[in-house]
């Protein structure tokens, strides 16, 4: 089962074992997430009765055309359970999101949920964080004396040198659903990935960062030798 579709689809089908009739979910965006949503759609069409808050637009048109019953997250938070995919994740349950695009609505629809799980492939689990740039969500207003901010922060906090890159999309900028920019830092390995968020959160004009701490209660991996659970502990 080295196949990355395989593993992502056998790890949200392990996800769905932690579904229950009535539950209100939190739906993730990216790949892995859109994974659950294929498996979810037939048990919703056999009778399971759950709720969703979609995290994009992506995510609500796919679960729409799967007739997965959608709300806003005003009316069902508190969510029983988040299920989201992760770019990188680590044992201690810390991850990188945002390579998807949608790392603002996810950290909302996380916090707001009793319980976050990730699914992932196991290629995504890192002894230390930072392997994949790290994404910030940045207002459009002003956005390059933002970035300026942020690699002076960068660097009081020993990350020197850094350059972070503007997401393009067919050759011109990313806009995120909230219609903001996206910018990837190379950062390598991250130490004290709390610290650095707070870091990063207090910048003026960054919306919100890729780094979701104290988020995760669960991570179920999949890998050719079968599928994993972590629990938080």
């Amino acid at each position: 089962m080295s196949d990355p579709a395989a593993l992502k689809h056998a790890a949200a089908l392990k996800a769905l074992d932690f579904v229950e009739d009535g539950m209100k979910l939190g739906l993730g965006t990216g790949t892995t997430a859109e994974a659950f949503l294929e498996v979810l759609g037939p048990r919703v069409k056999g009778g399971l009765k759950i709720v969703g808050a979609a995290t994009s637009k992506r995510t609500a048109e796919l679960a729409r055309s799967l007739s997965i019953p959608l709300a806003d997250l005003d009316t069902l938070a508190p969510l029983d359970l988040d299920i989201d995919g992760a770019d990188e994740a680590d044992r201690a349950l810390s991850l990188i999101k945002g390579g998807g695009g949608a790392l603002f609505r996810e950290k909302i629809v996380a916090a707001s949920a009793k319980k976050m799980i990730v699914i992932a492939d196991r290629s995504k689990l890192v002894e230390k964080l930072g392997r994949f740039p790290l994404p910030l969500e940045v207002e459009t207003f002003g956005h390059g004396t933002t970035v300026a901010r942020v690699i002076h922060v960068l660097d009081g906090l020993g990350y020197h040198r850094v350059a972070p890159v503007l997401r393009l999309r067919d050759g011109e900028p990313f806009k995120t659903d909230a219609g903001n920019l996206i910018y990837d830092c190379p950062l390598g390995m991250i130490d004290h990935a709390a610290g650095l968020g707070r870091a990063l959160s207090e910048i003026t004009g960054v919306v919100e960062h890729g780094l979701f701490v104290g988020l995760a209660s669960t991570l179920i991996l999949a890998g050719e030798q079968g599928v994993e659970v972590i629990e938080g502990k």
